[in-house]
């Protein structure tokens, strides 16, 4: 186990300290002031790998209209890195402020779960107070954490108003590092090579991926690197992490203000799999609730006897989870009695029969009404906004919604909220919404409402399936990343859509942080040759959609009133769930991507469990008309062993794989027309 920790080593008169947990660490000088002198990530082949060329500010705020540099040094050689003979001679960066001291502590993760424990942490926590302006006495924060076994480093500011006066807390950068040049290309380009750090947030939203929902991390130029081999000094080697509009707000005395956290997962290798290792361990470890991983039918009904039946045949067939969806009927902002009774009644049913019941709620893209919508500040109106109309979040509709949905989740007992439009990070000019001043101050007052009705969810261990990436204030699942619209073609191109879907989605996601779909009943048009009702008339059909999605360790939002029609169907859907919950340990766990769907040929993953690779699942399909055979390759990570046992999980028949000359392991796979075929790698 690779635990964290933190040691103090003096360069001079210099005291600085290392976080350390054997994958990366963060060197801070503590001397005078507070400066990141070295990030380092221990290479995959030989020594670590210097990740900073230079020391960098802290943070920088501004209160009251006036800017301040919170820590930082001066005295530095060359901007392109940092001598030992440099740290001793480091100053200062400004008279602003003064350095009170460092203390360490355990990490206290925001986000209790109740089941599901993040990684320990261990933090060391910076005051500086600054000591000239209109925020004179006010003191600043500065908390570096490193947490066990992640090769990432996390960095939160806290701003605190000790003094007797209200202030107001304009903007802030809660992470700058001055990092190594990614490339080395001196003409003009608008092509760089990728950073060795992915940043991660809390403050994420408006995307399902990382790079579409990042709001805090900015690579941009550092003009004082004046050696840098790029002619033009254009070189994104400076790593910014700011919120992009205030968060201008007042801070009483005895207030503080907490940043988001910035969170950098460190890489040590270019290659896309050992990168998307490293993203997947640190949601593992930091967002563990995102392993929860349910097979869910997705209702389209609130029909008594199609809800229980429902219920009844989940129970049967090995489903988990009944979730009303879209158009069903549910409505959870109709916390009245009867409808609150409707419900209760329903997920008391559910509960009898070890079913976890929830629902579909639509929070934005949508419009409620002129004095609570969003206000445009480029128009002064309504519309405009990121889905065209919304609901301010601090509106005094917003502002009830969240109380209404809280009630009817605990009135009814509900296991799981299926938020749709959740905040995209819309600004509102309003002036009059009583949660929020104006425009400046609206993102982040709104980003609050939301983050916490998520921290509530995971607190009272309600399931949370977000089309947005809120995993780090509670969220468990997002969609795996797919056209709606390709539900609607015709059922054969469906299964290769998904497929390559769920190939692409699990770069940077677990498979259990990602949901599929399968229309059960018609979505977004297609008719019947899209759609797999009458069920028993499609078997074939979906037998390959459970394949697929189940093969993945991926569970999809399967969309209808039921899941079998008939005695064969439900055979069909029993033999799925079964095979799946045997393997499941392995199915949900880490996948090495070996050849993508294209059509044509048989396509591959491996799941390997705790990411040892002396016990493997080989998953493959053949989308072709015709039987096939591929020679695969295995991961590299097998070529240590001297013989591999392979087990078919169908048949089991077991036999033993050797090593080519090179050592690499080669296994030939033969797969009938349209089927999928997983063997078990043991050691």
């Amino acid at each position: 186990m690779n635990t964290a920790r933190i040691s103090h080593k003096r360069f001079g008169g210099a005291a600085a300290f290392t976080l350390s947990n054997g994958l990366v660490s963060r060197t801070v000088l503590c001397h005078q002031t507070m400066a990141t002198i070295s990030v380092q990530r221990r290479s995959l082949v030989g020594p670590e790998i210097e990740l900073v060329r230079a020391t960098s500010r802290e943070s920088i705020v501004t209160i009251n209209g006036q800017t301040y540099t919170v820590g930082g040094a001066t005295g530095q050689t060359d901007q392109a890195f940092l001598l030992n003979s440099d740290i001793a001679k480091l100053r200062p960066l400004n008279e602003d402020s003064i350095f009170l001291g460092v203390r360490t502590e355990p990490f206290k993760h925001p986000v209790p779960s109740p089941k599901r424990s993040a990684k320990n942490g261990i933090s060391l926590v910076g005051t500086i107070e600054l000591t000239k302006g209109p925020a004179k006495g006010v003191r600043v924060q500065v908390r570096h954490t490193l947490f066990d076994d992640l090769p990432v480093v996390e960095k939160q500011v806290e701003v605190l108003n000790v003094t007797s006066a209200t202030v107001r807390l304009n903007t802030i950068v809660f992470e700058e590092l001055l990092t190594v040049e990614p490339d080395s290309v001196v003409d003009p380009t608008t092509q760089w090579e990728r950073q060795s750090i992915t940043v991660l947030s809390d403050f994420m939203f408006h995307g399902m991926t990382i790079s579409s929902a990042n709001q805090i991390g900015t690579w941009t130029t550092d003009e004082t690197f004046t050696t840098q081999v790029n002619y033009e000094l254009k070189t994104p080697c400076r790593l910014i992490c700011t919120l992009p509009n205030g968060p201008e707000i007042d801070l009483a005395p005895n207030d503080k203000f907490t940043s988001p956290r910035a969170i950098m997962v460190c890489h040590a290798s270019t290659e896309r799999e050992q990168r998307g290792r490293d993203i997947r361990n640190a949601w593992k470890g930091l967002a563990p609730w995102t392993a929860d991983n349910p097979l869910m039918l997705h209702l389209t009904s609130t029909d008594e006897k199609t809800v229980k039946t429902a219920i009844d045949q989940c129970a049967e067939c090995g489903f988990e989870m009944v979730i009303f969806s879209f158009g069903s009927g549910l409505n959870m902002e109709d916390t009245s009695l009867p409808n609150i009774n409707k419900f209760k009644a329903y997920a008391d049913y559910a509960h009898s029969k070890n079913i976890r019941i929830g629902g579909y709620s639509l929070l934005a893209s949508r419009s409620v009404s002129p004095q609570d919508d969003v206000i445009n500040p480029s128009t002064g109106k309504t519309g405009g906004t990121i889905f065209g109309n919304s609901p301010c979040l601090c509106s005094s509709w917003g502002l009830d919604y969240f109380k209404r949905i809280k009630r009817f989740l605990k009135a009814t007992g509900f296991d799981l909220l299926e938020h749709d439009g959740s905040y995209p990070g819309d600004v509102c000019a309003s002036t009059k919404h009583p949660g929020h001043n104006g425009k400046l101050d609206s993102q982040w007052r709104q980003f609050e409402l939301i983050r916490d009705l998520y921290i509530w969810c995971r607190q009272n261990d309600i399931y949370l399936n977000v089309p947005d990436t809120y995993f780090l204030c509670g969220s468990n699942k997002v969609g795996m990343g797919y056209r709606e619209t390709n539900w609607s073609l015709p059922r054969s191109l469906q299964h290769i859509h998904a497929r390559q879907n769920m190939f692409d989605g699990t770069w940077e996601k677990l498979p259990s942080m990602g949901w599929m779909f399968v229309p059960l009943v018609q979505y977004h048009g297609g008719g019947a040759d899209a759609t797999i009702e009458p069920l028993c008339e499609h078997l074939d059909d979906y037998k390959r959609h459970l394949d697929s999605c189940l093969g993945y360790g991926v569970q999809a939002c399967y969309r209808g009133p039921r899941l079998y029609d008939a005695p064969e169907t439900k055979a069909i859907v029993i033999k799925a769930v079964s095979k799946f919950k045997k393997y499941r340990r392995l199915l949900e766990s880490d996948i090495t991507h070996l050849r993508r769907p294209d059509g044509r040929n048989i396509d591959a993953i491996i799941h390997t469990l705790d990411n040892h690779a002396g016990h493997s699942l080989l998953v493959a399909y053949n989308p072709g008309p015709e039987r096939q055979t591929a020679a695969l390759g295995l991961p590299d990570t097998h070529s240590p062993y001297k013989d591999i046992r392979v087990i078919d999980t169908d048949t089991n028949k077991t036999w033993n794989l050797k090593p080519r000359h090179d050592g690499r392991f080669i296994i030939d796979v033969t797969i009938d027309a349209g089927a999928m075929r997983m063997l078990e790698l043991m050691q």
